[in-house]
């Protein structure tokens, strides 16, 4: 299995440090998260139906044609290299390193690149995966040139991937209308939601490719109370607009801490942000010891932080890193 952030059992038991301390910083879900409404005894009781207005209500929420539910954006990353010849696939480094993992598994030619090189050397893949933003870097295209880079690609039969889990924040960046024949738009509920646990995403693309991705995953991708739940979430819309602008503002905020002790970040978007740093596993384990735990990265040496969540969580980590840092 691959690393990543969220780990909090493991730096309990690697730190002796009770659970119920521990300020977790690894991971890019939001600290808020969606109030869950009562789940119905019917959605425990009967299989999942389709016509339960929740395609419905993702379609409108997302502004997408068409989508399939998935049960999360990696149950999606891991079946899409299932439904293709050996191909020569461009991924986007650094970045989640789960894209990479899933098209070697199935025996695909990968080749992981900074984003600039994915764009000029487009003629060299029949598959490219982007994120948008990129999670760690945060990276961001603009419209016209992934448009570009998708007709390209499916000029030739290929495929543009772009990851889009952590768009929420800044909408009117997705490319989920335009989705079509080769252009395939990953959404994820948890991260924007603050809902992991549901395992909830979706997936736009041609009604034919998502025809065929139902049929690779099988039915009940989404159990019935994940379906209640994630319905009420994308169909609250007063929520979603005060929760962007809540999230702007602590993200504002988080930059503004981190670069007064000289960790101006190097790249981010609103749920987290992403610091390049030489000495990243010290300062990672010096603040772990603290009871504060963030995603530490190799390949460069950097570490990624959340949000904290409240002036408590800013407090403490305001003072972490003066002592770690002095």
């Amino acid at each position: 299995m691959l690393e990543h952030g969220g780990r909090l059992a493991r730096a309990v038991t690697q730190h002796g440090i009770p659970r119920e301390r521990w300020l977790d910083l690894s991971t890019g879900i939001s600290p808020y998260a969606y109030p869950v409404p009562a789940v119905p005894a019917v959605a425990w009781h009967r299989l999942p139906e389709d016509d339960d207005g929740l395609m419905h209500a993702a379609r409108a929420c997302y502004a997408a044609p068409h989508l399939l539910a998935v049960p999360g954006s990696q149950a999606a990353i891991m079946a899409l290299p299932r439904m293709r010849p050996r191909s020569r696939v461009g991924v986007i480094s650094p970045g989640y390193n789960e894209h990479a993992h899933a098209w070697r598994q199935h025996g695909h030619d990968v080749r992981e690149c900074p984003a600039d090189a994915l764009f000029e050397r487009a003629a060299d893949f029949d598959v490219i995966v982007l994120i948008h933003p990129n999670n760690p870097g945060g990276d961001r295209f603009r419209r016209e040139a992934l448009l570009a880079l998708h007709a390209s690609l499916a000029s030739r039969g290929g495929w543009l991937i772009v990851d889009e889990a952590f768009i929420d924040t800044r909408p009117d960046g997705t490319l989920c209308a335009a989705a079509c024949d080769g252009l395939i738009v990953l959404r994820s509920v948890g991260k924007f939601f603050g809902l992991a646990g549901v395992r909830a995403g979706f997936v736009a693309s041609s009604p034919g490719l998502l025809e065929a991705l139902r049929e690779c995953l099988g039915p009940w991708t989404l159990s019935g109370p994940t379906r209640h739940v994630v319905k009420a979430a994308l169909t609250d819309v007063d929520w979603q607009i005060a929760m962007r602008a809540r999230l702007h503002e602590d993200s504002a905020r988080l930059v503004a801490l981190l670069t007064k002790h000289g960790l101006r970040p190097d790249g981010g978007c609103d749920l987290f942000q992403y610091c390049r740093h030489p000495d990243a596993a010290r300062l990672h384990d010096a603040l772990a010891a603290r009871a504060i735990l963030t995603r530490r990265f190799d390949d460069p040496p950097a570490l990624r932080f959340g949000l904290p969540g409240d002036e408590a969580g800013f407090d403490r980590l305001d003072v972490a890193l003066t002592e770690v840092l002095a």
